[in-house]
């Protein structure tokens, strides 16, 4: 596959959750583009997973989606086992799946709550812990947070901002845990980012971010790629925030 960004990650193979659109598409299209093996799950877009699939593979690269809903420990273990089965042992992993489920906190119903725990906490424990046994020394284990971990901003968004919060604890543990092998663990922070689903709402935050626009997908997916790199081999435990000065 043509690479553009002069960054290369010819043989190496990974997986990013939640990689059919939004964020975790612009991941995996840059991941392939820099020659990574990149599988990626779905749990409802087959449609558009087949499709960036195709695009990926017409292109020269080597994607291989996998069905499975990151509110599933046992989805989530077995896609990677998948993975390790079909591609060969992780060198990137990124848990990128998350949802957003709003609701003030007097009204927030407790079904509503492990369910934002279940995908966008338990997952990401899941996740590393499924990946490092996959994992050769080196590897690069990222997380996909939010800013909203540092500022919430927003009425609505508690519950969102404690399971964010909780990846910033849990990538400083991990590091540490991991060091040994050399396997780095950092967490990124986007702020307001341009994607379908967030079409509705960039005209209310606008104002909020200092350089005045939302970031773009490529962006995100950029400093992702930077930080699964060998430049990046001396940087882990840490959140990351790419906002545009939104919590400066």
């Amino acid at each position: 596959m043509t690479k553009n960004h002069g960054r290369s990650f010819a043989g190496k193979v990974a997986l990013v959750t939640g990689g059919s659109r939004g964020i975790g598409e612009g991941i995996v299209r840059r991941l392939a583009a820099d020659g990574a093996a990149v599988a990626f799950t779905y749990s409802s877009s087959e449609e558009k997973a087949k499709r960036l699939a195709r695009e990926i593979e017409a292109a020269g690269g080597n994607a291989l989606p996998i069905r499975a809903d990151s509110a599933s420990a046992e989805d989530v273990r077995a896609a990677v086992d998948q993975v390790a089965k079909e591609l060969g042992e992780l060198d990137i992993f990124v848990n990128n799946a998350g949802i957003l489920i709003r609701g003030t906190v007097d009204r927030y119903s407790l079904e509503d709550f492990d369910r934002m725990l279940a995908i966008n906490v338990r997952a990401a424990f899941v996740g590393i812990q499924a990946a490092s046994e996959h994992m050769k020394g080196g590897g690069r284990i990222i997380l996909i947070g939010s800013n909203t971990a540092v500022r919430t901003a927003f009425p609505g968004a508690s519950v969102y901002s404690m399971t964010k919060a909780a990846l910033t604890g849990l990538v400083r543990g991990a590091a540490i845990d991991l060091a040994p092998r050399a396997i780095t663990v950092n967490n990124v922070q986007p702020g307001p980012t341009a994607t379908d689903m967030s079409a509705p709402h960039a005209e209310a935050v606008k104002h909020l971010i200092p350089l005045g626009r939302m970031a773009d997908v490529s962006e995100i997916a950029g400093f992702v790629s930077y930080l699964a790199s060998n430049e990046a081999g001396f940087i882990t435990g840490v959140s990351l925030t790419i906002d545009g000065g939104y919590i400066a």
